[in-house]
């Protein structure tokens, strides 16, 4: 199972977003953070290889297009969480994600969906939420249920869109430790959108460094360098490494445009 993307161009109209997006191929158990500043295209990017904006090039999952794909096999592969909340309906949790794995799922027996939505719930620590009505939810907890719609499938394919972003740390460090235990022991790979430079270095296999000329690179945490700090995002900063061997990026200040850096567009290799 693999996952890449060749001469991937992307717009709403005529105004181009993304242009000429090349990915080797990722191997399954992959964990991708696509970061880069605001209004770059991570939302975007997720949303074309989910199929909802059009795009040209070519998107291969286990070396398929996903464009040949038919629907019926697609939307088992494919898991998108968007940007969005959950919105606040008077259903319960259960209801939703359950919901959810029948609509898609339709091959398991009521067992197997009953099981499937128990482990989604345990393995994202929300079981007490389960008959609570999304109305009466926080930002936070709907973020939780929406992520779990998404895992309770099992898809092949995750496409989470900022997942962490009303969660407080706790949530935070349980929602990514459960996406990078799904990838590895389901064998799936995920593109996880993130602002956040230091979870995305503590879990990911793989940074995906978007800006407005497209890709800047693909690298593994531990070959984030200043360059790409100063190039992606105008600031002037150091990757050094914590206590636990992880690398953390501290951010001195921001550069003036005069003085940041410039690279031309195409993906740097990925370093092993």
């Amino acid at each position: 199972m693999s996952f890449s993307i060749s001469k991937l161009d992307i717009g709403y109209g005529k105004r181009a977003v993304i242009s000429d997006i090349n990915l080797p191929e990722l191997p399954e158990g992959s964990l991708v953070a696509v970061v880069g500043p605001n209004a770059v295209g991570k939302s975007t990017l997720l949303k074309s290889i989910a199929g909802l904006v059009k795009y040209s090039g070519e998107i291969q999952f286990d070396r398929t297009s996903l464009s040949d794909m038919a629907r019926s096999e697609l939307i088992k592969t494919l898991g998108y969480l968007p940007q969005a909340l959950p919105q606040a309906i008077s259903l319960v949790a259960y209801e939703v994600v359950y919901s959810a794995c029948r609509a898609v799922r339709t091959e398991w027996t009521p067992e197997q969906v009953e099981l499937a939505i128990e482990q989604t719930f345990d393995r994202l620590g929300i079981r007490d939420l389960a008959l609570k009505r999304l109305s009466e939810m926080s930002g936070g907890q709907r973020q939780m249920v929406g992520l779990a719609q998404v895992l309770v499938r099992e898809p092949k394919l995750l496409l989470l869109d900022e997942p962490t972003s009303a969660l407080d740390l706790h949530w935070q460090l349980n929602v990514l430790e459960a996406i990078r235990d799904e990838t590895s022991n389901a064998g799936a790979i995920a593109l996880v959108a993130s602002h956040d430079l230091n979870l995305a270095l503590r879990f990911c296999d793989f940074v995906l460094i978007l800006t407005k000329q497209g890709v800047l690179a693909l690298v593994r945490p531990t070959d984030l360098t200043p360059e790409h700090l100063q190039t992606a995002y105008g600031v002037e900063g150091r990757v050094e490494q914590c206590s636990k061997g992880y690398p953390i990026v501290l951010a001195d200040r921001a550069l003036e445009r005069s003085k940041r850096g410039k690279k031309r567009r195409g993906n740097h290799c990925i370093r092993q």
